[in-house]
């Protein structure tokens, strides 16, 4: 019976094929969740990540894993889904050319929806305000902004049952994450941050995430299993 059938909790769980929502799937399972997975197709160049979400999912024993296709790329504004902004490959002030607009907005508002439909009353997100690129929708003003307007724009919300946005990870340092992870079992190797891999997969090395992956291993003195280039 998957982990949270007994206690009826469900949540929906966004994940990226990241080291970061690998870590939130295996935490929302850690507290009785059954787990239904919510992962992205919108466009973006690094769609090695669809195929990691896809084994994550499996890995950590999602109930259900929907990969929606909703492309969101057509509007540009950012490297990570138009090739003719080139993916930053050393820290920059501000928000970074990597931020994609809205991206979280559309995204939770997708996965309202299906928590809606399921009676699920928690949503689980990834974001990170601490070991992150300063994209604005990760921070806990934003998240908490989101679930009020979740009361008032849902029946959940209305009818007196309203949906959580958990942000588990948002307070943490990578190192911290990637502990927490190693301690729940996760397989790191699974999952993939690079912004620009290459056709195998392998990550580029130089990108923002690649740097913040590779600090996160060295200072939790954990293994790094990425494969580089």
């Amino acid at each position: 019976m998957p982990a949270g059938a007994e206690s009826g909790k469900q949540a929906v769980v966004l994940v990226s094929g990241g080291l970061d929502s690998a870590t939130m799937l295996a935490i929302a399972r850690a507290e009785g969740f059954a787990c239904y997975a919510l992962t992205f197709d919108y466009g973006q160049r690094h769609r090695v990540e669809l195929e990691a979400a896809r084994a994550i999912a499996a890995r950590l024993g999602a109930l259900d894993h929907r990969v929606v296709k909703l492309d969101i790329g057509w509007m540009g504004g950012s490297a990570l889904t138009d090739r003719a902004i080139a993916v930053p490959e050393i820290p920059t002030e501000g928000i970074p050319a990597t931020y994609v607009p809205a991206r979280n907005t559309v995204f939770l508002s997708i996965a309202l929806g299906w928590a809606e439909v399921l009676g699920a009353q928690d949503v689980f997100i990834g974001v990170n305000a601490i070991d992150y690129s300063g994209y604005p929708d990760c921070r806990p003003e934003y998240i908490e902004a989101f679930e009020r307007l979740a009361r008032i724009a849902t029946r959940a919300g209305v009818e007196n049952r309203p949906i959580k946005i958990r942000a588990p990870l948002i307070q943490m340092r990578k190192d911290e994450i990637i502990r927490t992870g190693v301690g729940l079992g996760v397989d790191f190797a699974l999952t993939i941050s690079c912004y620009d891999p290459d056709p195998e997969g392998r990550a580029c090395g130089r990108c923002d995430a690649c740097r913040l992956r590779r600090q996160g291993f060295a200072g939790a003195g954990i293994a790094d299993p990425t494969r580089y280039l």
